[in-house]
């Protein structure tokens, strides 16, 4: 059935992508604003002073010996924001001054921004602030700090539409390290619902749920849910629309209306290295974002735990999140 949902068509065109010096995008959210500030200067001092107050420990890199630097190094941003380190220099140098909004809203989450820091950035680089109607990817500062102390555990951060925009090293050393996969793909209800015989893409290894009907009809009346929070997203809307056109059983559950919201699951992780881990999974619903923090655990002083143990201790990727790339 195909659903019949809103969509908006905004255009953010000739925009940089960061990737390289010649790269320029035509994106359909982030439009620019006639008449705003789109002051190179101001835009790259901006930059400069925010960079200069994020630690890297507070953005969850190692520490260094030695080091002069109390901020991160442009290079850090660079690595941060998955933009390349000239593309950093010319924007605080003030000779680019329309980065994308994609590029922007990953400095911000790079940066460690508060919401109204995240929206004058976007003005400082001539676009429109986030609309609340639209999803968010963005993770504010107190959340970051409350998930680094989760650092032994395996967590990551979904955004209303199911997409993964953060995950520490706990959840990438229980299921792979998913950065390789592009943005887009690296979302939970495509997972669920795979497309042409897609595989999955958030773990590198097979996870099976142990009530597969109940996690189906969770992901489907919560993405309706969705749609009623953000009934303006091109985002949602296109990819409800892509699975309903693409998956028989998403659209046999979306054609049933129910609304709701995933909370829970118990899954079984066949580890590669150290065999099979049983992990409860706890979905908390985060705010008017609706961003869905996942928790997975294993049961105390139990061989899951042990194994659990094992594969953190085999090491994986610092906390990381999505690159900036193009859709």
């Amino acid at each position: 059935m195909q659903p019949r949902l809103p969509a908006r068509r905004a255009r953010d065109q000739g925009r940089d992508d960061g990737r390289n010096t010649g790269t320029t995008l035509d994106r359909r959210s982030g439009a620019r604003i006639n008449g705003m500030n789109t002051d190179g200067t101001a835009l790259g001092t901006t930059l400069r002073a925010w960079r200069d107050r994020v630690s890297p420990a507070a953005a969850g890199l190692p520490g260094r010996r030695g080091r002069r630097t109390k901020g991160l190094r442009r290079e850090e941003l660079a690595e941060l924001a998955g933009i390349s380190v000239d593309y950093v220099v010319r924007l605080e140098q003030g000779r680019s001054t329309t980065p994308s909004a994609q590029v922007v809203a990953a400095l911000a989450r790079a940066l460690r921004l508060t919401d109204a820091e995240r929206d004058h950035l976007h003005r400082l680089a001539g676009l429109g602030p986030p609309s609340h109607e639209e999803l968010s990817d963005h993770l504010p500062p107190g959340l970051r700090r409350l998930l680094d102390r989760l650092a032994d555990t395996a967590v990551a951060v979904f955004a209303a539409d199911w997409r993964l925009i953060w995950w520490n090293r706990g959840w990438a050393a229980l299921l792979g390290d998913p950065s390789a996969t592009p943005p887009p793909l690296r979302n939970f209800a495509r997972d669920t619902f795979p497309i042409d015989g897609e595989g999955p893409r958030l773990s590198h290894w097979p996870v099976t749920s142990l009530a597969q009907g109940g996690v189906e009809s969770a992901v489907v009346s919560d993405l309706r849910r969705a749609t009623g929070r953000f009934p303006g997203s091109n985002r949602l809307s296109d990819l409800i629309r892509l699975l309903a056109t693409g998956n028989a059983r998403f659209a046999e559950l979306w054609a049933a209306g129910a609304v709701g919201a995933h909370r829970e699951d118990h899954k079984m992780v066949h580890h590669p290295a150290v065999g099979l881990i049983a992990v409860d999974c706890d979905v908390i619903i985060d705010g008017d974002a609706e961003r869905k923090i996942v928790v997975l655990t294993t049961a105390p002083d139990t061989e899951d735990e042990s194994r659990f143990r094992l594969a953190l201790l085999s090491g994986s990727p610092t906390p990381h999140a999505p690159r900036a790339r193009p859709r």
